[in-house]
């Protein structure tokens, strides 16, 4: 709705009857210093009607007058966006904190990089026992994420997260768990699902993908 006011000179009740008419005209004296060719409003009022909206007029002498229009117009559609391989997408994930549990330590060193990187908070764990430890002692939300080795010494990723899941605490169960491996098969994708974990990131890590999966997740 548009609504436009003024104070001007307004005009007589009589001269409303008919201001729609094409040529039609308020009576003019010598107060008045603007004079038209009265098809002003029905132009107007014929543009406000194809667009399937209604006008009103409301006016005094001496007073003002105030014109109301009221257009309809759908709803627009939330526009579609292009998809492809050269399109970048990008994911903010500063802030979260991340468990990385990883026995080789290059490997750490370069997953711990490229989630710095990125502006992650990183805790390390050399096995799934020092993980499982790492993770029961500290509060609910002092992790949000865990990646998750699979073939470690003292403790695989696959026991690990099943003794986490297991926890009596509600963070145990719903904190997601994403497994790292170079095995990238149907089963070993399977094999980590059965432990509770939520996804399966293959290494050598692709931070394209690692971000995009973990925003799905998150």
């Amino acid at each position: 709705m548009v609504r436009i006011t003024d104070n001007g000179i307004g005009m007589s009740e009589e001269f409303m009857e008919k201001m729609f008419d094409p040529f039609a005209q308020e009576k003019y004296d010598a107060r008045s210093f603007y004079q038209g060719n009265g098809l002003g409003m029905p132009i107007v009022k014929i543009l406000v009607k194809r667009m399937g909206g209604t006008i009103d007029v409301d006016s005094k002498i001496n007073a003002g007058t105030q014109v109301e229009i009221t257009l309809t117009f759908p709803k627009a559609k939330r526009p579609e966006l292009p998809s492809g391989p050269d399109i970048e997408i990008s994911y903010d994930l500063t802030g979260l904190k991340v468990l990385v549990v990883e026995d080789n330590e290059l490997n750490m060193e370069i997953a711990h990089y490229l989630l710095e990187d990125e502006h992650m908070e990183v805790t390390e764990a050399g096995d799934g026992a020092q993980a499982l430890e790492l993770f029961s002692k500290n509060p609910p939300g002092t992790f949000d994420l865990i990646l998750m080795d699979l073939m470690m010494p003292v403790m695989d990723g696959f026991t690990a997260t099943r003794k986490i899941r297991h926890l009596d605490r509600p963070d145990a169960k719903t904190i997601p768990i994403f497994a790292m491996t170079a095995n990238a098969f149907a089963e070993d994708i399977q094999a980590s699902k059965n432990a509770g974990m939520n996804g399966h990131i293959a290494k050598p890590i692709e931070m394209k993908k690692l971000m995009k999966t973990l925003s799905q997740i998150l």
